[in-house]
């Protein structure tokens, strides 16, 4: 995800100015520390016996990590980011994100801030998957058959 977010959108050093550290090390610090802090929310939230019958399948993993990752880039870009820009007292980002202006510039962070959160939402419910079916690593590589 942070991939994403740091070569499509040139983001990182936003995250880190969000929280003081305006910098693309800062904005990596950052980012990976809520990566783990919500990956394990996301494992005790799915955990529940409310999602015993999805959490059976790899498949059904990944689409909860799907629409847990969804939640997150809309609370996160749609709430905490415009929030954290009114705490500054600012009318813009604090960082700047693109040399890309106007719509153009809008759009490639918007679809990079998407793709970044399907990226994250699939490693999650794989990972889940993995680690809470036990599925053997030698079941996970193809075999050739002569």
């Amino acid at each position: 995800m942070g991939v994403v977010l740091h070569a499509g959108g040139n983001m990182m050093s936003l995250i880190g100015a969000l929280y003081g550290w305006p910098s693309v090390v800062g904005g990596w610090t950052a980012h990976l520390l809520n990566s783990v802090v919500l990956g394990v929310l996301f494992a005790v939230l799915v955990s529940h016996r409310l999602f015993e019958n999805q959490t059976r399948t790899i498949a059904g993993c990944v689409a909860l990590g799907m629409v847990y990752a969804a939640a997150i880039g809309l609370v996160t870009g749609g709430i905490m980011l415009p929030a954290a820009i009114n705490v500054l007292g600012t009318q813009s980002l604090p960082a700047a994100i693109l040399p890309l202006p106007g719509v153009l510039g809008g759009v490639v962070v918007v679809l990079s801030v998407g793709v970044a959160h399907i990226v994250y939402g699939v490693l999650l419910g794989v990972t889940y998957g993995l680690v809470h079916n036990d599925v053997p690593v030698r079941d996970l590589t193809p075999t050739a058959e002569y």
